[in-house]
């Protein structure tokens, strides 16, 4: 079963579009990067998935529209937002105790685990916890219980950088092999491209690329050019150029690699640098 499916949805806020026409599916044990600048409607899309905001068109999260089977759907679904939010009372003990006490799928030995590799201490409360610490034992009891859909929204936003590879080191290690689907929304692409299988990108409430990363071969080529062949090379109509070192690199896309090969060296654009060409194209 497709673990989420959305046709058609759109959601203004005033005379914003949020989303507009945003249809995509995703599939069992995928890893979905939902990319796209700030305000491009990537956290609206999550609401909408996870039942917190209304919305025109058609959606179904396993199996279930989220308007009104919310309570069903989230006991298969954890969300982690942006901004993490704990009482300042509470103790790290006693929030480990309440996760496991509400959601029969929590692996207190695995959370114990997580939160053995920070500095956060099981007495302390989130009052005494630093922003980055809030977001450390919010992952660590989310990362915690088993579920089919992980929906993770700028996950790392607030932890230094070595924590943040030692969490998508872990989010590979941990899912890898598995049925659980996971939707990471970040305009950070290049901590998480090489985690992916699913690249949506979005701009302006529009899903502007809908591919499997192991097809973006298939559309899109890179090329290197010499700078002899740069006015041929600019007449097949390249989406993006940028200079790099004395040569221009041109991305194109729906053009045969076969065609491309004289003008210079060529390749496949990683994920960063196709989601700064289509967005600037847009």
């Amino acid at each position: 079963m497709t673990v989420v499916s959305a046709r058609d949805l759109n959601k203004r806020f005033g005379s914003t579009n949020a989303m507009h026409n945003v249809s995509f599916d995703i599939e069992p044990g995928s890893i979905v990067g939902l990319i796209g600048p700030n305000g491009a409607g990537k956290t609206t899309t999550l609401k909408a998935i996870l039942g917190l905001t209304g919305f025109e068109g058609s959606l179904a999260v396993l199996g279930r529209d989220p308007r009104h089977g919310r309570h069903e759907i989230m006991k298969r679904v954890c969300f982690i937002a942006d901004v993490g939010v704990l009482p300042r009372w509470l103790k790290v003990s006693d929030a480990i105790n309440y996760v496991g006490g509400v959601h029969d799928r929590f692996n207190r030995d695995k959370a114990m685990a997580l939160l053995a590799e920070t500095d956060i201490s099981l007495n302390q409360r989130v009052k005494q916890l630093s922003k980055g610490m809030v977001t450390q034992l919010h992952l660590a009891l989310v990362m915690s219980i088993d579920v089919d859909l992980l929906v993770l929204d700028e996950p790392t936003l607030g932890l230094d950088i070595l924590y943040r590879k030692s969490f998508y080191e872990r989010l590979l290690n941990d899912y890898f092999d598995k049925s659980t689907s996971i939707i990471i929304s970040t305009h950070q692409v290049e901590e998480i491209e090489s985690l992916l299988t699913h690249l949506l990108f979005i701009t302006q409430g529009e899903i502007v690329l809908d591919s499997a990363r192991d097809a973006l071969s298939d559309t899109y080529t890179e090329v290197l050019v010499n700078p002899d062949h740069l006015e041929q090379a600019m007449s097949l109509n390249p989406i993006h150029s940028r200079d790099v070192i004395g040569k221009k690199s041109l991305i194109f896309a729906d053009v045969s690699k076969a065609s491309l090969q004289e003008f210079g060296e060529v390749s496949t654009p990683s994920v960063t640098d196709l989601f700064v060409a289509l967005l600037s194209r847009e």
